[in-house]
């Protein structure tokens, strides 16, 4: 079965990381949000529907998509490892790295989630693997570093 990324690439991934936590929790969270508004919208009385104004309306609107399209992202966070480098998908920006430019992935107890140093020293969090996950986070920041480690990167994990 094709996955999302190897649509997109045409290749296949090598390892794949997604967290189940913030991916249920952010779920739950879109559904109350519209369970809880579209309620909240339908009960009121006509009379009062009809005092918003189409900006209002838009404005409600523009909202509460905004705040949807940011569950959705924190839902689809994912790191992922292709034969050619690193790509993660973080909250607000997505990231592609070369093999060649990570230099270091670190995990320590503490750390809220995986960091990733590339070789200009700058630092990259990895919100899929993150401590919240517990031992599966644990284990994908391991199996991540020796999929960099097997193609030239520099890793080490603490």
């Amino acid at each position: 079965m094709a996955t999302p990324e190897s649509l997109v690439t045409g290749v296949t991934p090598l390892f794949t990381f997604h967290p189940r936590i913030v991916a249920a929790v952010t779920t739950a969270m879109a559904a109350s949000i519209l369970a809880v508004f579209g309620v909240i919208w339908f009960r009121l009385p006509d009379e009062s529907r009809a005092t918003f104004t189409l900006f209002q309306r838009l404005t409600l609107i523009a909202f509460f998509g905004t705040v949807l399209y940011l569950l959705y992202r924190m839902a689809t966070v994912r790191v992922t490892a292709y034969a050619d480098g690193l790509r993660v998908r973080n909250v607000f920006k997505s990231y592609s790295y070369p093999w060649s430019d990570v230099k270091v992935l670190r995990f320590t107890a503490g750390d809220p989630w995986l960091q990733m140093y590339d070789t200009d020293d700058n630092r990259l969090g990895i919100l899929a693997i993150q401590a919240s996950e517990g031992v599966r986070a644990t284990a994908a920041a391991k199996e991540l570093a020796a999929v960099a480690r097997a193609h030239g990167a520099g890793t080490q994990t603490s």
